[in-house]
């Protein structure tokens, strides 16, 4: 006689100490389970409650500086370094980890224009209104060295940036035109120019390093390549740019920071009009820099507000701001994605969340696993009216929510008078020009 016996695993259902949560079997038919939408939605709900209830984006304010912080840059292999330079000549170096100054130097007679770090973090390039350029060493000098530069290159004119190639003994400057020096010379390799206006902004392309992007007074952005003596192409647009920043993931993508309160999204490929229009800002913006995945970017603008956009997306995900924080001039996202920094007028860099609700620290895993969940409910409910509002909605200054309400009147009388006027003009006569065409006057090659 054959006799069938029930036979279960007890690791299925036993715990393997009494401190372990009791094992609960569950079945995922979905006939068994006729409220799980319901109850997802609540769940979705709660967590973007919660997400808003956590949003405490500032960290902290490194203080130190006795003028306007001009400009700042990143060490490439250490995260906790970063560089800044003052309007008043004096470059500090902060430690990120302990809050702190850890060296500073008188380095310029008036205000340092810019700032780079070397591509292996042995030495660091500034440049500033005393019309010189000079190398000096990352590490502190030893007991009883004076703080000297390694390098001084004294020019013709005043420079207004720099950037340093992202593989070789390069750097690029610009003032009245862009200049291409080797590291162990005292005058330029080549020099490029296209119009006779002062460029305020030169970048390396950091994935074809052999390119570069420039933003000229005269509201140009000219692209250049090193290995030709001449500049690719350019775009004029209807106001000035102030600077641009590549996208560290894509080559031919750039993103330019311009007058006109917008962030314009290009493709080098095609010029004629941006791929997307990130409106948001009530001032000029002053500054841009990508987060190092390539998806997202911070801006930093004279309404003293930062903003973070999704590349994609042409309204921003983010803004902050503080009651003491005044215009911000410089702005930059850490290579670890985790934080971003501004500098601003009144003398103090701040230290931000890349994601204002986020928790700091070692997370454990049942914490993961419940923050991946809510992550994953936010997504497939975003489009809620409830849940969107509540995700959506922020607190902002009085003076920029009533610029923001005043544009928006403005726009709106805009449109207004444009449909007037192709209602009573000739059928064709004044055809529909896009967002994106508007703002772009041409593209010469």
């Amino acid at each position: 006689m054959r006799v069938k016996v029930l036979s279960r695993n007890p690791d299925d259902y036993l715990r393997e100490t009494k401190l372990d949560l009791q094992r609960v079997p569950r079945n995922y038919d979905p006939a068994l389970h006729p409220f799980e939408v319901p109850r997802e939605y609540t769940r979705a709900l709660n967590a973007t409650k919660l997400e808003r209830v956590f949003a405490k984006p500032f960290l902290s304010s490194l203080d130190g500086h006795r003028d306007g912080v001009n400009c700042m840059a990143k060490h490439p292999k250490s995260l906790s370094t970063v560089l800044s330079g003052a309007c008043d000549g004096e470059v500090k170096i902060w430690n990120l980890t302990k809050r702190q100054c850890i060296r500073t130097i008188q380095a310029h007679e008036g205000f340092v224009r810019g700032m780079c770090a070397r591509f292996c973090g042995t030495s660091f390039f500034t440049v500033g209104d005393d019309k010189t350029v000079k190398q000096w060493k990352m590490e502190s000098p030893e007991y009883g060295e004076e703080e000297e530069p390694i390098h001084t290159i004294l020019g013709k004119t005043v420079y207004t940036g720099i950037d340093h190639h992202w593989k070789e003994a390069v750097f690029a400057t610009c003032g009245h035109q862009v200049d291409i020096w080797d590291e162990q010379r005292t005058s330029p390799m080549c020099s490029l120019t296209w119009g006779f206006d002062s460029i305020s902004s030169v970048k390396f392309n950091p994935i074809e390093t052999y390119l570069l992007g420039s933003c000229a007074s005269d509201r140009n952005i000219v692209l250049y390549d090193m290995r030709k003596s001449t500049p690719l192409k350019k775009v004029i647009l209807n106001m000035r740019t102030n600077t641009l920043c590549w996208n560290p993931m894509e080559a031919f993508i750039f993103t330019a920071a311009n007058e006109d309160y917008n962030l314009y999204t290009f493709d080098m490929r095609y010029l004629e009009s941006p791929v997307t229009v990130h409106m948001d800002h009530v001032s000029a913006v002053l500054d841009v820099d990508y987060s190092p995945t390539g998806k997202e970017f911070v801006s930093a603008s004279f309404d003293k507000s930062v903003r973070i956009f999704p590349v994609d997306k042409g309204h921003s995900r983010e803004v902050y701001h503080t009651k003491r924080m005044q215009h911000v001039i410089t702005v930059k996202w850490t290579s670890d994605n985790k934080y971003i920094l501004c500098g601003s007028d009144e003398m103090n860099i701040r230290l931000w969340k890349a994601n204002a609700s986020e928790k700091l620290g070692v997370l454990a895993p049942r914490e993961k696993a419940a923050m991946n969940y809510n992550q994953k409910l936010k997504e497939k409910f975003q489009y809620h009216p409830q849940i969107r509002r509540i995700a959506q909605h922020r607190h902002l200054p009085k003076s920029i929510f009533c610029q923001i309400k005043e544009q928006r009147i403005m726009r709106e009388a805009r449109r207004r008078k444009e449909l007037n006027r192709r209602k009573h003009s000739k059928p064709g006569s004044m055809p529909f020009v896009s967002e994106r065409k508007k703002h772009i006057v041409a593209v010469v090659k």
